[in-house]
């Protein structure tokens, strides 16, 4: 079965994640979606707990009617160290062909531990509706139409976890 990996952060996760994955479904039959940074939380630049981006994640993909056979979500902590990364998170994912990223950092570290044509095939994205976390968060501090940059379930779950109020307290 031909797997692919999409590794993020998701704080918060939002509209362009939710495209991003629709994309990699069309072209994939499966896709393992990787929470980044898994122990970080309650911090400006990553407020949300893995527990709450997983549901923010999952609650979307349902609402999009994307089958869950369709996905995997799996929580991974950082590893501080780049060389020793894809390992770290081989160890934590079922086998996959490729790899989405729009990461710099991400591609450089699949670069630096594969020698072609070893090695999942890269395959490099570009934001797709021009939408960023950081640019989310800062609308949500502000209460800036921050709402419509993300999947309706994902808005709910935010506005219930008083999100924007988490967000204050910790700038």
């Amino acid at each position: 079965m031909q797997s692919a990996l999409f590794i993020g952060r998701f704080q918060p996760f939002h509209n362009g994640h939710l495209e991003m994955i629709k994309k990699i479904l069309k072209e994939n039959k499966r896709i393992i979606i990787v929470i980044g940074s898994a122990e970080k939380n309650y911090i400006s630049s990553n407020p949300l707990t893995a527990s709450e981006r997983f549901q923010l994640i999952e609650e979307s993909l349902k609402e999009a009617k994307i089958p869950a056979e369709k996905y995997c979500i799996i929580p991974v902590r950082n590893v501080n160290n780049y060389a020793l990364w894809v390992n770290h998170i081989n160890i934590y994912v079922p086998p996959y062909d490729k790899l989405y990223t729009g990461s710099k950092i991400v591609k450089a570290c699949y670069e630096g531990k594969y020698q072609k044509p070893k090695g999942p095939k890269i395959v490099q994205l570009k934001r797709i509706l021009n939408l960023s976390s950081t640019k989310i968060r800062e609308a949500i501090l502000k209460n800036k139409g921050w709402e419509k940059m993300i999947p309706p379930a994902a808005t709910k779950l935010l506005k219930k976890w008083e999100i924007p109020t988490r967000l204050k307290i910790i700038k």
